[in-house]
């Protein structure tokens, strides 16, 4: 739409807001022409099926012949094959990255000061990113999760000892650890919008998603309920067969809340973050 100022005669044009489908549809555009995510998704992959996948056929190879449900090792053993904590830690970090490097590398290039140009409302810019983000790791995780349980227990099964998506716990692992990515992935988000510089910002979605969890035991009662309230060891929780005894026990809804609170208030900042800073 056009106009005329009256006083000083001058045409001026109301372009017509951005619609939030069009800004989604631009920032997969920007995601998707990346070659480095694509790459840093598929080798990502790969090593975490492969750390399952090996421990799956370390435990097939060193079999003793014992039944494996009257040995306890189905479940227990089997949903640990299905999904280790060293794949878990790596699809953290891949994850993470990620969201990290889709707000800190247009921070570091500039594009940035682009996108803000084109489309002033910043919150909208933001949460749009933040949903292709969120949807691109949901189907990292989904595909690494879904893989590696089916090759795990394709394994273990030469020794009986697989299970079916069907048996108790086996579906809340494989949901746990798909959802872990895109979790993981605000975070990286949140942290690269308050931080805007990739190298400090994947030392910093390091520490917090992976340092911390080891840093905080849960023998005593504060360092536990900081352990409880990390993503990964919510993840460890969701993965368990049977609760560990453990001097504070907490819950599988505990551990869901967890992941739903990281991830809005991940997104919050993500949204926020931009909107009183330069750019």
């Amino acid at each position: 739409m056009t106009a005329v100022n009256a006083a000083s005669g001058v045409v001026v044009i109301d372009e017509p807001r951005a619609r939030f489908r069009d800004l989604v549809a631009a920032e997969w555009i920007k995601l998707r022409s990346l070659r480095s995510t694509a790459w840093a998704l598929a080798l990502s992959a790969l090593v975490v099926v492969a750390f399952n996948v090996g421990q799956a056929y370390d435990d097939y190879r060193g079999w003793t012949g014992e039944d494996p449900r009257a040995s306890g090792f189905v479940p227990v053993g089997a949903l640990h094959d299905a999904f280790t904590q060293p794949a878990a830690m790596c699809l953290v970090f891949a994850a993470a990255a990620v969201g990290a490097v889709a707000i800190a590398g247009e921070y570091g290039t500039g594009m940035i000061r682009t996108t803000f140009t084109a489309v002033p409302a910043r919150r909208p810019v933001m949460a749009a990113k933040a949903v292709v983000v969120t949807a691109v790791t949901a189907a990292f995780g989904a595909g690494v999760a879904g893989a590696s349980f089916g090759l795990t227990q394709a394994i273990l099964s030469g020794r009986d000892a697989g299970m079916s998506i069907t048996e108790p716990g086996a579906f809340r692992l494989v949901a746990a650890s798909a959802l872990l990515a895109p979790v993981c992935a605000l975070v990286g988000m949140a942290v690269g919008a308050i931080v805007r510089h990739a190298a400090p910002t994947l030392v910093a979605v390091f520490v917090v998603l992976l340092v911390l969890p080891a840093a905080f035991g849960i023998d005593g009662h504060w360092s536990a309920v900081v352990a409880h309230a990390l993503p990964l060891n919510a993840w460890e929780r969701l993965g368990q067969a049977v609760q560990d005894a453990v001097p504070y026990p907490w819950t599988t809804t505990g551990a869901w809340t967890v992941y739903a609170v990281w991830a809005l208030a991940a997104a919050a900042l993500t949204v926020a973050g931009v909107e009183r800073r330069d750019q």
